[in-house]
């Protein structure tokens, strides 16, 4: 009984010092500074409930009063009540529409792109995000400075706007990982006590030579509990996903007009003609495409 009483107590505080240490790592700054946020708020039509010009591509809305609907093809209509926010990180589906609908409501609609649609913080994310803002502080409050910098224009607007909308963002990725809104998937991993710590390295140190046992270690895990873990919770090997990071990085840096030669010992390629053989086999054309288109 003794033996079973300890065991039990032992498992409860390494369980607990796993969440402890989730807790006081930083998910977000090493996969955040990868990828620029682009944001551009588009003005409503005082008095209407249009949203502005299809062409715009609006994939953010935020609703102060009022309400939105959405509607689509093959798509049940659905209303969400104010407050609330909605983010399409991909972009609307083919036929889906978003409309305002209230006599007097408060409405922003915005653009905004986190690094393009194949880096893994837009693909991490769902579909749509719909989110009621009034149990929800943190959104609530950065939500209510972008309303109001949208309807009362004043001096460096369009500057305070755009920073908003970066904060917005952040805030709205620590909401998905803290309500686990995901069950596989890099979101997943983000919210899991312990893997958690090996994604966080492998995104502040692509250069890095991991080997399945040092990427463990940083789990605190065995290789084969880590590596059968891993798959399970993110849906990849752990080789698979850093090689994918690592590249998506690659991309990242080649289209701000960095040299390959340059970019390969920074996300772990040995030389500038393994980086390319990768690149070319996970997106179907040369680095150098990429960097000139």
């Amino acid at each position: 009984i003794l033996y079973c009483t300890l065991r039990y107590r032992a498992s409860a505080f390494v369980d607990f010092e796993y969440k402890s240490m989730a807790k006081s790592i930083d998910r977000l700054s090493a996969l955040i500074k990868r990828f620029r946020i682009d944001a551009r708020v588009h003005p409503t039509i005082p008095g209407t409930c249009e949203i502005g010009p299809p062409d715009r591509n609006a994939n953010l809305f935020i609703v102060e009063s009022g309400g939105l609907a959405l509607t689509g093809p093959g798509h049940v209509q659905t209303h969400c009540p104010a407050p609330a926010l909605l983010y399409y990180p991909r972009g609307l589906p083919p036929g889906q529409k978003v409309h305002a609908h209230a006599e007097k409501m408060r409405l922003v609609c915005a653009t905004v792109e986190v690094g393009g649609n194949r880096n893994p913080v837009t693909q991490a994310l769902p579909e749509r995000l719909l989110v009621s803002l009034e149990p929800n502080a943190s959104l609530r409050a950065v939500s209510d400075l972008l309303m109001e910098e949208a309807h009362s224009p004043r001096c460096g607007g369009d500057a305070v706007m755009h920073r908003l909308c970066e904060v917005l963002i952040i805030r709205l990725l620590r909401h998905a990982i803290e309500s686990e809104q995901a069950e596989t998937g890099l979101l997943a991993g983000l919210a899991h006590p312990t893997l958690s710590r090996t994604i966080v390295a492998m995104h502040e140190h692509p250069d890095r030579k991991w080997s399945l046992e040092a990427l463990a270690d940083t789990a605190m895990m065995s290789r084969t509990r880590f590596a059968q873990t891993f798959r399970t919770v993110v849906g990849v090997t752990p080789g698979s996903y850093l090689s994918a990071w690592r590249l998506s990085v690659a991309e990242t840096e080649l289209a701000q007009g960095k040299r390959l030669k340059a970019v390969a010992p920074r996300v772990g390629y040995s030389s500038s003609a393994a980086l390319s053989r990768a690149y070319s086999r996970r997106f179907g054309a040369a680095p150098t495409q990429r960097r000139n288109a």
